[in-house]
């Protein structure tokens, strides 16, 4: 898992990458009560808006982390947006992507750095 300095997070298998938001990222949103999802098939650039999370205090816009094919959404999230409350780095991941080249998140924060990265904030 890798990590990126607007707190989301990456995991690679094979060429389909996985990605959500921290734990960071969920406390400091608190109670999630929308979640605006990519359309399956969508093309994204890195740096693409994908997606948007709503909580009563404030709103987060997810960018593509890496360029790639939306391959699936977590429509869960949809009609159980407080998922990102309880399990961000698991079972609320947000979408996950078919990646043509993976070699971006390599460079990417591993969790220790990503830990450090936070203790600057």
């Amino acid at each position: 898992m890798r990590f990126t300095k607007d707190h989301q997070w990456i995991e690679v298998r094979d060429d389909v990458a996985t990605i959500g938001v921290t734990a960071y990222a969920a406390e400091q949103l608190g109670d999630v009560v929308f979640v605006k999802l990519p359309e399956v098939g969508r093309a994204l650039k890195a740096g693409e808006a994908m997606a948007a999370l709503q909580s009563v205090n404030m709103s987060m816009g997810l960018n593509a982390p890496v360029d790639g094919e939306v391959t699936e959404a977590n429509t869960a999230l949809t009609d159980t947006p407080e998922l990102i409350a309880q399990d961000p780095e698991h079972d609320a991941w947000i979408v996950r992507l078919k990646v043509a080249d993976a070699k971006p998140v390599e460079a990417m924060m591993d969790r220790p750095a990503y830990e450090a990265f936070l203790d600057t904030l």
